[in-house]
């Protein structure tokens, strides 16, 4: 069947050729001066210059007229300013024909975008449903571009999911899919996507972004692609992943806006793209261009958001921002806290000028602001220079409204003044009251569980750093006891090693304690006893009041000493820093007044010993050191 194609085209080309010369010029298709090319499928064929049958078999395959020049009924479309004005084409004296009908609908579209009643009323006129009858017959030879703004004006017109002549425009653009350009299945995905969400046009929307994802590399300019990945790359994972790789490709010519709107559309759909944020963070650093405030607070959203650590861009952003620190609104102020806080980026200048910000709005500064910058603090254990008087506004502020707060809230306003050494009697007594506490005993959820362990912490806080101020009341006993779950975290490698260098320190089983669920919250990575020549003691023959129910039955030894290992990990730590995160400064204090001599491990000292034998070398010198200064105080 191919030789006999093959065969018939070589005849058709030998008749063609033959027929040529005698053929007059006048014959051939003509264009009218100023016009385009018709938008045929073989428009751009040497076949379709080619007189006699040839050409007659091509002009029948033609589907769309050529574009005529500007005529006086476009004029007029264009000008129109009310919808009467387009209606009163139809019966005027005017012929509409082609694209008239289409592009009438589409200002239509326009001069009622904000006008939801006049929507409704135009549906109602028997007019629009002429127009719509007259584009509907004439569809085949609607021009690409005119399509498919005319589809988006009749969803933005709200015609209903069923109308036939909606159904008729949606069907000529999946005819014509293929032969559209990409800028216009770009516009109809930007325009429409949302569109036909509602409008339970899911096959028409499926099929477009397929063709989307099929061509993407005709892509040509940044501000489709950014466009895309805002609008549409949250509804294909495979059209988001092409358009990460064309963002890849063009964010050299991206500016400040651009690279705002990837970053805050990838913080959105928590797409942690790491070749894509790395290339954002070199040209943020490398390029000079200027940074305005709601940028600034775009980007460091999007970076707290997505959790990707970059030291130049953080120390750019807090040194751009502190300029701006006097004209930000609280909310601005809070916000950007909380975006340094998830990044563990403490920068004291800019902290300190959050600090004045709030001290110099006090009367017009809101709690949730208060709280969310409370929470920040928190977690990157800031002090503030002037913590007198920023914490009194604190405490002022939540005396009235502390219990108005949602109770999970109330519990981390609580817990963060703990971490901050700052809370107060009364507000422990809120959280701690049974009425309040029961409803997060025994919860199954992450939220609760986080919650109540937060609660365990302020339950220790309560009982080993404000004894004996602290009357009452606590946590029940039953609720002290440690959930499995507290247990049931992934071993680290670091925490892996010290285990097996321990065990090798202790020899027998019974010497020590390992993965110590404590009644205070905190699970220490080992425990073990010395008495007062440094030897080791059996643990389960002695009292352990730091658990719940308490094991052993004997007393310590006069002068024997309780040492827990506390293993800590990068994340632990500020970015950048030696410093531990807020919470766990909390969890050396309470095992400190627990009794504890604690034997820091931190990551960053394992990490440098090689063998075994300096591995064991290192603890022992750490017990050493405890004791030792213990003994001096």
């Amino acid at each position: 069947m191919a030789a006999r194609l093959v065969r018939r085209c070589t005849c058709l080309l030998r008749e063609a050729t033959r027929l040529a010369p005698a053929v007059s010029p006048v014959s051939q298709l003509r264009l009218p001066q100023g016009t385009q090319k018709p938008l045929t499928s073989s428009a751009t064929s040497p076949s379709s210059r080619l007189p006699g049958p040839l050409s007659e078999l091509v002009e029948k395959e033609q589907v769309f007229a050529p574009y005529p020049g500007r005529q006086e009924v476009e004029q007029l479309i264009e000008k129109a300013t009310q919808p009467e004005e387009l209606l009163e084409l139809l019966g005027g004296g005017h012929c509409l024909q082609q694209n008239h009908a289409a592009l009438a609908l589409i200002q239509l579209s326009r001069l009622l975008s904000e006008k939801p009643k006049d929507k409704a009323t135009l549906i109602q006129d028997a007019r629009f449903w002429q127009l719509l009858h007259l584009v509907n017959s004439q569809i085949t030879v609607i021009w690409h571009g005119t399509l498919v703004k005319l589809l988006r004006s009749l969803y933005a017109l709200g015609l209903p999911a069923t109308s036939k002549e909606l159904r008729s425009v949606e069907q000529e653009v999946r005819w014509r899919m293929r032969r559209l350009r990409y800028k216009h299945l770009a516009f109809l995905a930007e325009s429409s996507a949302t569109y036909m969400q509602e409008q339970g046009s899911q096959e028409l929307l499926a099929e477009l972004l397929v063709h989307l994802e099929r061509r993407w590399a005709e892509i040509e300019d940044k501000r489709t692609v950014v466009a895309m990945m805002m609008k549409t790359g949250h509804l294909s994972e495979s059209l988001m992943n092409r358009l990460e790789d064309k963002c890849l490709e063009l964010v050299e010519q991206f500016g400040p806006e651009e690279l705002r709107k990837v970053l805050v559309t990838l913080a959105a759909q928590n797409r942690r793209s790491v070749p894509l944020l790395r290339a954002i963070s070199y040209h943020l650093v490398q390029k000079p261009f200027p940074l305005t405030k709601s940028i600034l607070l775009d980007l460091a959203y999007a970076y707290g958001k997505l959790g990707f650590h970059q030291t130049q861009v953080f120390q750019r952003l807090a040194a751009d921002l502190l300029p701006h620190t006097p004209s930000m609104t609280s909310s601005e102020v809070a916000r950007c806290t909380k975006s340094f806080a998830f990044l563990k980026w403490l920068n004291l200048p800019l902290f300190e000028a959050f600090v004045q910000h709030v001290l110099d709005r006090a009367q017009s500064i809101t709690l949730p602001h208060l709280c969310n910058m409370l929470l920040a603090f928190a977690r990157v254990n800031f002090r503030p220079e002037r913590e007198d008087p920023f914490f009194s506004l604190v405490h002022e502020k939540l005396g009235s409204e502390l219990v108005g707060l949602e109770p999970a809230l109330q519990v981390d306003v609580v817990w963060a003044l703990c971490v901050l050494q700052q809370v107060q009697e009364a507000e422990l007594q809120a959280v701690l009251r049974p009425e309040f506490h029961a409803q997060f005993l025994g919860g199954k959820s992450s939220k609760d569980q986080s919650t109540f362990q937060k609660l365990l912490h302020i339950n220790a806080t309560a009982q080993l750093e404000q004894h004996p101020e602290y009357t009452g009341p606590l946590l029940p006993t039953s609720a002290l006891v440690p959930s499995p779950s507290a247990l049931e975290q992934k071993m680290t490698p670091l925490q892996k090693e010290l285990q097996e260098t321990l065990k090798g320190l202790l020899g027998s089983a019974d010497k020590g304690s390992f993965m110590v669920a404590t009644q205070y919250g905190w699970v220490l990575d080992a425990e073990v006893l010395l008495d007062t020549e440094s030897q080791l003691l059996p643990l389960r023959d002695f009292v352990a009041p730091h658990l719940a129910p308490s094991s052993g039955s004997q007393p310590l030894p006069p002068g024997a000493k309780r040492l827990a290992f506390l293993r800590w990990e990068f994340p632990n730590f500020n970015s950048r820093s030696k410093d531990l995160l807020g919470r766990f400064v909390l969890a050396r204090r309470h095992l400190l007044a627990a009794g504890f001599l604690l034997v820091d491990v931190p990551y960053y000292e394992w990490m440098e010993l090689k063998s075994e034998w300096q591995k064991s070398a290192y603890l022992k010198d750490k017990m050493r050191k405890a004791v030792a200064e213990e003994l001096a105080k």
